[in-house]
Parts: C-alpha cells; structure tokens; sequence
C-alpha cells in the first residue's frame, strides 16, 4: 500500500489550505476543558474558522449537526460533559462529520482511561491528537503521565502512534519536542515548533483546535492533521521572533502569529527539510 503521508509539502500547499479555511468558514464544536476553553476559540477564529463551545446534554447533539468538524478534549471529564460527547458523536456519524479525540491527561488517571476507552468503542474519531505520553497510554504501552504533562522516554513513538492509527483506523498525532504525524501505513517526524510552545498552559489544547479547524475545511483527515501540525508549529516559530519577555507576552505573540499566517504568507514558506519519513 503506498504511504499517503507526503514529504513534499510545499509553501503552496499550507497555503491552499489556509485558503479553504477562509474560504469556507467551517464552524468546529468543541467540547473542550474550561481551563484554556479561550484560548481555543480565539485560536479557531485566528485561523478563520468559527468557534462554538456547545458542550451540555441535549445542545451538544443538536449543535453537532452544524458543525463542519468536532473536537473532543478530555482535559476535565464530568459526566454530563461525557454524555454530550457520545450525543455529538452520534449526530457526527449520522452527518459524516469529522470528530478529532484530543485525550487530555489519559495514562494519569483510570477515570479519563475509562472515558479514553468508552468513546474509542463508541466513535470512529478521523483524528486522534495528543502528547507522546497520552498516544503511548491510548496505544496499550507503557507511559508516564503527569496531571496532562508526558514524562519520560518515549523513543518508538513513531512505531506506536503508527500500531494506534492501524487500530483505530484515525490518523495519529503525537506532539512533542518534534511532532509525529501517523497513519496505518507510515509516520513522519515534523521539525517545527519553538520550545516556548511548551511554557504556555493551552498549547496543546490550541494544537487540537487547529487540526479540527483545518478537518473542518478539508475532507482528508491526514492532509488535515499534517498541514494544520505544520502551521501551527511555522506559527510558534514566528511568536518566538516577536519581542516578547517571557510565556505570558509569548502567548500573545503567538496568537498574533496565526492570524498572520496568510495563505499569501504560507505560500511563501521553505518546507524542505521540514518532514522525514521515519516509518
């Protein structure tokens, strides 16, 4: 089977896709975590999508039939919030609309690994985003994760976000100091990103909100993750430039940098170097 998971990605490329979120407006559900519950609608407004945080019993299926794409983030897991995922869910595969898993501190506690397992059952999610430590718990192998932090070594994380999409049949993104994007076929390590991403409460919440933006205007869920993985890294890039004194002036700059990020400013982009197969 050939790997569908290209190289080759060029500044073009981003920046047809950064033009099919503006062009289309897709509006993305998410039933997310309060704690960065603004930062993630701002970012989905900066890529030009619309943002809407219907997560209650009852509005969340009835809200799902709008959406373009939705996004399931388990950062905090009450029951009610659980219940309106399994409704959106099911209105999503009614409606053959996209659902991306973002599983927030799964490995750290049974309750979000029970939850983790529930909707796995329960939903054929098109993308699944989380940090090297909560892909490793999701995939069955070894993991430490602290509260929502990964810990540790995690050195075959290519082999296991690639074991994770072939039982899941979802591409797979695992983020870290470099990103991997997976699919059954294949995965390849992204060198984007800044390290200041990582002292920012939120970013890998924003990471899931941004691959569910781009899913929302692209039908391919791998096109999706891997160019919405690449600029939102190319973005945490461009914050670092911008003067900043530390996390909190660097939050905003990032923010600022996605909504710069033009399709006119992509096309112009060096990619080159920037993907390698590793799988």
């Amino acid at each position: 089977m050939t790997d569908p998971l290209p190289t080759d990605v060029t500044g073009t490329d981003l920046a047809d896709s950064v033009d099919a979120i503006g062009e289309r407006s897709p509006l993305v559900q998410h039933l997310t975590n309060e704690v960065t519950m603004n930062d993630v609608a701002n970012l989905t407004l900066h890529w030009d999508a619309l943002p809407v945080m219907a997560d209650s019993p009852g509005d969340a299926g009835e809200m799902a039939a709008g959406a373009s794409a939705i996004l399931f983030n388990t950062g905090q897991v009450p029951d009610g919030k659980v219940t309106a995922m399994h409704e959106a869910a099911r209105t999503a595969a009614e409606r053959d609309i996209p659902v991306v898993l973002d599983p927030v501190g799964v490995g750290a506690t049974p309750t979000r690994e029970a939850v983790a397992e529930d909707l796995l059952e329960a939903v054929d999610f098109s993308v699944i985003k989380g940090n090297y430590g909560e892909i490793s718990a999701l995939a069955g192998v070894e993991a430490e994760v602290k509260g929502v932090e990964s810990v540790g070594e995690y050195e075959a994380i290519e082999a296991t976000a690639q074991s994770l999409a072939e039982s899941t049949g979802a591409t797979v993104v695992a983020s870290g100091v470099e990103d991997v994007v997976a699919t059954a076929d294949g995965a390849v390590r992204l060198s984007v990103g800044h390290e200041m991403l990582g002292e920012v409460v939120g970013t890998g919440c924003m990471l899931g909100a941004t691959v569910a933006a781009f899913h929302g205007a692209l039908e391919d869920a791998t096109t999706a993750a891997l160019h919405g993985t690449l600029a939102f890294g190319i973005a945490g890039e461009r914050a670092a430039e911008m003067a900043h004194n530390g996390p909190a002036s660097y939050r905003t700059n990032f923010h600022d940098a996605v909504a710069g990020l033009t399709a006119d400013e992509a096309s112009e982009l060096d990619l080159e170097d920037r993907i390698e197969r590793v799988s």
